[in-house]
């Protein structure tokens, strides 16, 4: 995390740049004003992610111009969540895209090496959550983790969950995407050693009322260390799990 904070005072401590040119590479502005947006432009030396795009409601120029700081200021490696088809298109004249239209997630660059303590798992109830689940995912791989995926393993076919305990059992994080009634998250905290973040997904027929039931549900679940975010938000999730899966030691 914040490698590149830490390579400039390792440099430092090694002699191989001075005080005054460490001060220089990390006193850059904190942000720049673009006038429709603010790009953060030192999240990444705060919180060990840099900044990510949220697609929606942005028109594709607006996200053109967000991307030509974000490059501009040396972020190669850029993620966009919540991306239409038609700003993708607009926007790989300019950049060029990785799309994947499933997960409405768009990327710039190419990630480096997994450097995470583990593997992420990334579970579904059913096939419809996977669009949920690959925005997780995709999430997770940007952010320098390496990512197993298991799909359509809900508990309406429970052997289909028990046959993967291997991969389970292996995961230093699991996140579990469902909808109905969510009872995936459950099981999973009922098997695992290692936390796991529970998707709720708006996946169901009318009383699921678009995935209040499936939150309630993992809400209340009585498995330990099962933790909780937004409904349909597989980035939150994705994000979450890397940080756990970059968890250092505090030195004193």
């Amino acid at each position: 995390m914040k490698t590149e904070i830490k390579d400039i005072l390792t440099a430092v401590q090694h002699g191989t740049l001075s005080v005054d040119e460490a001060l220089l590479a990390i006193k850059t502005k904190p942000f720049e004003d673009i006038g429709y947006a603010k790009v953060d432009l030192h999240r990444n030396v705060r919180q060990g992610a840099a900044e990510v795009i949220y697609g929606a409601g942005k028109t594709a120029g607006q996200i053109i111009g967000i991307l030509d700081t974000m490059k501009k200021n040396g972020q190669d490696v850029i993620l966009i969540t919540r991306l239409s088809q038609k700003a993708a298109d607009e926007i790989r004249e300019r950049h060029p895209l990785h799309f994947h239209e499933e997960a409405g997630v768009g990327i710039i660059g190419q990630p480096g090496q997994p450097d995470g303590i583990g593997t992420i798992v990334v579970a579904t109830g059913g096939t419809s959550d996977i669009p949920v689940a690959e925005e997780a995912a995709l999430t997770a791989e940007v952010l320098g983790n390496e990512v197993a995926r298991v799909y359509d393993v809900g508990v309406a076919g429970l052997h289909r969950l028990l046959a993967q305990k291997e991969i389970l059992m292996s995961a230093s994080v699991i996140i579990a995407a469902a909808g109905m009634e969510g009872a995936l998250a459950s099981v999973i905290g009922g098997l695992a050693d290692c936390p796991v973040i529970a998707v709720p997904t708006s996946v169901g027929y009318g009383a699921s009322f678009g995935g209040f039931s499936a939150l309630l549900s993992m809400l209340n679940s009585c498995a330990s260390g099962v933790s909780v975010v937004n409904i349909d938000n597989g980035f939150g999730a994705g994000y979450l799990a890397s940080m756990i899966n970059h968890m250092e030691p505090r030195k004193a």
